[in-house]
């Protein structure tokens, strides 16, 4: 009995890659926030890049909320579609050179998202992850957690609901 050989790991590194790409830069917001993402397998971690106009008041200074409440929609909302994309991809149900043309499936939609503010960010780099409570067929529950130095001490916590996208739903290029 022969079995395949496994596709080598640089390969599927690359895929994993290019597939979260595709859906990160589907987002021209993610963008414009200066929002990264570092994959460790299915596991993501957001990155907001400091940057001064993301400073809402100066005296302290501090990050603006707004930018916060966004870094940890932008989480909850890529840290969701991945959960759901990884395992279509890892099947070879979607290819990440035509996630990369804009074939993509539909992002969730946000039903609610509620904010914790827990302490004033600081002017630096914020991180953030995701995780997925329930995911359904029609709606998905997502917690989310943001922190700066220490990730024991949270600067921001959310929790939201999502609409999630019908099978077959594909996003416009």
């Amino acid at each position: 009995m022969n079995r395949p050989q496994p596709e080598p790991i640089q390969q599927v590194k690359k895929r994993r890659d290019d597939a979260l790409n595709a859906l990160v830069q589907s987002v021209p917001y993610i963008q414009f926030l200066g929002v990264t993402f570092d994959r460790r397998g299915d596991e993501l971690t957001a990155q907001l890049n400091y940057h001064e106009n993301l400073i809402g008041n100066p005296l302290l200074p501090a990050l603006h909320g707004g930018a916060t409440a966004a870094f940890l929609e932008i989480t909850a909302m890529v840290t969701l579609n991945w959960s759901v994309l990884w395992q279509r991809i890892e099947n070879g149900e979607l290819d990440p050179q035509d996630m990369a043309q804009g074939n993509l499936p539909r992002h969730p939609k946000t039903i609610d998202f509620s904010v914790d503010y827990l302490r004033s960010g600081l002017p630096r780099d914020a991180y953030a992850r995701a995780r997925v409570w329930r995911s359904g067929r029609r709606y998905a529950s997502v917690h989310v957690e943001a922190w700066q130095d220490n990730k024991e001490r949270l600067l921001a916590q959310a929790t939201g609901h999502f609409l999630m996208p019908q099978s077959g739903d594909v996003g416009h290029k």
